[in-house]
């Protein structure tokens, strides 16, 4: 009988409680050092092949955020995105990240 009169009372502590707010990932652009929800940031990876954007979010290697517009993305390949990624960027990464830069728009809004 005392065991039931537990549950009940766990049952109703559990009632009682809010609903808890899930936890939302920051990260900081390397670009402008604002933090920002790691959803809002485009993801760089430094892996094997090279320096590539990782448009998932979930490759392997070691990655840095920059925000999506293209003032943020000149200053990190001028000059933090090679020490977040603790690497020197060839010319094809050069290459490949500026085709990126060019597409975006040239302000963000949320920026």
């Amino acid at each position: 009988m005392e065991r039931l009169g537990r549950y009940l009372e766990q049952a109703n502590m559990a009632k009682n409680q809010k609903p808890r707010r899930r936890h939302i990932p920051n990260r900081t652009c390397v670009g402008c050092r604002q933090t920002q929800a790691k959803r809002n940031l485009m993801r760089i990876v430094r892996t094997s092949e090279g320096v590539l954007y990782d448009p998932t979010g979930k490759a392997n290697g070691r990655g840095a955020y920059v925000h999506n517009d293209s003032a943020c993305w000149e200053r990190a390949l001028k000059e933090s995105l090679e020490n977040a990624l603790n690497v020197s960027l060839s010319e094809k990464d050069r290459k490949h990240l500026s085709e990126i830069m060019t597409s975006l728009p040239a302000e963000n809004d949320a920026n």
